[in-house]
């Protein structure tokens, strides 16, 4: 809750809250229960977020399934996890549906919704109208595939990114900074397929011709990655991974990336 809080904190700051709520409003709908039974025994919408791992998810759907009321839509906010391979634990797979919320969750408008094998189709196009009436931005997934879309596009540049570092044409620091001010500037208001429409798709063909054939094609982790992990070199969570995350550096660009993130938001909220 104490995060919760702060999180409501900003969006007041930032003027984001709705006409009529402060933060201890909003805390006010939020009830805390100590077991499953309690906590969705009369909900319309359960979702889930767990660790990310399969066995642990499976373990709790087959207990929540059965507390749920019969006409609850169930969701899980994996982030790649097969939902086919959740709905094997379950009576009703139909009312089951992946709501994948990017994060942080508050500040990106991005929520993938994604059927398993056995999704109702009405159960898809209800879960999109509710992210939209909370104010997310939706995208209908037409079928599962492992890292969905976002995650996809995601691992496919960092393969990329990890492999300029390791041959020595770039340090990590500039990578970033060529996406930050180039691609990351564009593809924010023009996504990558349309980008290449209004370059010209003979343009990137001629391109795609021989540079492919130069960047990574590897099936498996880095070895850069596998590296940094080895050494239990993780990123913010333990103060350095590529770059160091100690002390007020560290904070500091994490509150310059959420006062952006919570600028575009009120951008999105004054064309909506």
């Amino acid at each position: 809750m104490k995060a919760i809080r702060s999180d409501a904190e900003d969006f007041a700051e930032a003027g984001l809250l709705k006409a009529g709520d402060t933060v201890d409003t909003v805390l006010a709908r939020i009830t805390g229960y100590a077991d499953y039974a309690s906590g969705v025994a009369d909900v319309d919408f359960v979702i889930e977020s767990v660790a990310e791992n399969l066995d642990i998810k499976k373990s709790v759907w087959a207990e929540v399934e059965h507390a749920a009321s019969k006409d609850a839509i169930l969701s899980t906010n994996t982030s790649g996890l097969s939902p086919t391979a959740l709905q094997s634990v379950m009576g009703h797979p139909e009312r089951f549906v992946v709501a994948h919320f990017w994060n942080p969750a508050q500040l990106m408008p991005l929520v993938e919704v994604v059927p398993g094998e056995k999704t109702d189709p009405k159960v898809v196009d209800i879960t999109f109208d509710l992210m939209a009436k909370i104010g997310k931005k939706p995208a209908k997934i037409k079928k599962e595939s492992l890292g969905f879309v976002g995650n996809r596009l995601q691992l496919a540049v960092l393969r990329e990114a990890f492999y300029i570092v390791q041959q020595g044409i770039a340090d990590a620091a500039t990578v970033d900074d060529v996406m930050k001010y180039s691609l990351g500037r564009r593809w924010n208001l023009v996504g990558p397929i349309a980008s290449i429409d209004l370059g010209g798709l003979d343009v990137f063909y001629n391109i795609s011709t021989y540079l492919f054939d130069d960047m990574d094609n590897g099936t498996g982790p880095s070895p850069l990655l596998a590296e940094k992990v080895k050494e239990g070199n993780l990123g913010a969570k333990t103060g350095q991974g590529f770059f160091s995350w100690q002390g007020e550096d560290g904070k500091r660009i994490i509150e310059t990336r959420n006062k952006a993130l919570l600028r575009a938001l009120k951008d999105d909220a004054a064309e909506a």
